[in-house]
This record gives structure tokens, sequence and C-alpha cells, in this order.
């Protein structure tokens, strides 16, 4: 039986996804969070085979808490599941540790089959993040964006959605010095010296979170893309 800790932030969803997960007799969901601070703490609690982690959540982002789990736990194996399909934002989960990628654009039986993968340790990208990475230019790789550290791209991603240095500080617990170094740091890699500057930037590689991520709306439906998922094994 693979244990799952199902991480989102909306209760509705969650549930939704559940009742998925657990059609599969062999899966069961041991544990439920709804930000970063409660993952960490369930993902304690629970010692979950397989932790599904939103990107978007509503303390720090996902990326960030995955962070910190593997901190506490090397080898545990997270696999995010975000409505975002852009690049960059599955090449930072993976930089950081995650052992899969899925969108939730994805099939439903693709989540069955994904938490099944990573828990037996392959890595998993869903078809439509497996496309966006194959397209990728390779004189993109060396961009400004991708210089960033996996802090910085955290930081970089709340500026450009207005929240304050402050407020920043008080969610990855730094000072408000630090934010504002990270800050300035940031600005002269992405040659972003105005705040309009930034959010360009942060809108070009799809940075901006979607009006449902601070509303707390429900997500919209999925349709299933065609190609097949990318399954590898370490």
């Amino acid at each position: 039986m693979i244990s799952v800790l199902l991480v989102d932030d909306h209760a509705v969803v969650r549930e939704g996804y559940k009742r998925l997960i657990e059609r599969s007799p062999d899966l069961r969901v041991g544990g439920e969070a709804s930000t970063a601070a409660d993952a960490y703490r369930v993902f304690t609690e629970t010692d979950p085979d397989v932790t599904v982690m939103d990107i978007s959540l509503p303390d720090l982002s996902g990326i960030e808490a995955l962070r910190h789990i593997l901190a506490r736990r090397f080898d545990a194996r997270l696999l995010m599941f975000s409505i975002h399909d852009e690049a960059i934002y599955a090449e930072r989960a993976l930089a950081a540790g995650a052992r899969g990628y899925l969108t939730k654009a994805s099939a439903p039986d693709l989540l069955v089959d994904a938490i099944r993968a990573v828990a037996q340790g392959d890595i998993f990208l869903s078809p439509d993040v497996t496309e966006a990475l194959d397209a990728r230019s390779p004189d993109r790789i060396d961009d400004a964006i991708h210089s960033l550290s996996t802090r910085e791209f955290e930081i970089a991603r709340l500026l450009a959605n207005g929240i304050p240095v402050r407020e920043i500080a008080e969610r990855l617990c730094l000072t408000y010095k630090t934010v504002a170094n990270y800050q300035t740091s940031i600005r002269q890699k992405l040659g972003a010296t105005t705040p309009a500057r930034l959010l360009q930037v942060a809108s070009s590689y799809g940075l901006l979170m979607l009006p449902w991520t601070e509303t707390g709306q429900p997500r919209s439906g999925a349709t299933p893309p065609s190609p097949r998922s990318r399954r590898t094994r370490n």
C-alpha cells in the first residue's frame, strides 16, 4: 500500500483528488495539508511514501515547501502537481529535488500513474511538461532567469506579484534586510531596475499568479493531452 500526502490549498479540490487516488486499491491518502507549513508538519507526522504538492500555496510556494521537507528527509519522494505548465517551473522543481511534475490539465489517470512511478523511484513528467521542456531553445538555457538561485527565484516570483518585502521576509522566515539584499541581486541579474520591468520579465516566464490563487476561486475544468507521458528510471 502506497501512502500519499496530498497538499493543495482548496479543500474541495483535495477531496476530488483523494477520491480519485483511493479508487486504486494500492493507494491511500494518509494525510492532507493546505499550506506549506501544514505540509511540513503532516509530513513529519505521517511519513508518506509520496507527497503530491501544489505549487501555488497561501504561505510559501510548493517548491519552497519541497526544500524544507527534503532538508528533513533527503530521500523523500515528492510529485509536483500544478496548473503551471511553463518549463521554468518544472526545471526549478526538479532542480530542487522533485521526483516528478504533473500539470492539472493532465488526464486524471495520469495522477495515479505518476504516484506509482514516483513511489517506485522513477522520474515522471506529464506530456505537456515534456513538450515544454523539449521545445525550449538551447540558447535560452543561460538566460537571466536561469541565473537566479532557488531562493532568488522564489523571492522574484513574490515581488513580481506585488508582495511587499516585509511580508516576504515573514513568509520565508528571513530578515527584512536579507530580502532587500535579494531584491537588489534579482534586479541586477534580470536587468529589472523598475517594478514595471520586473513585472514584464515575470510575465514573459509565466511567473504571475492567476487570479484564483489569490481569491480562492475553484480551478477550471481540465482536458487531457494526447501525447504519452515521459517516465524514466533513475
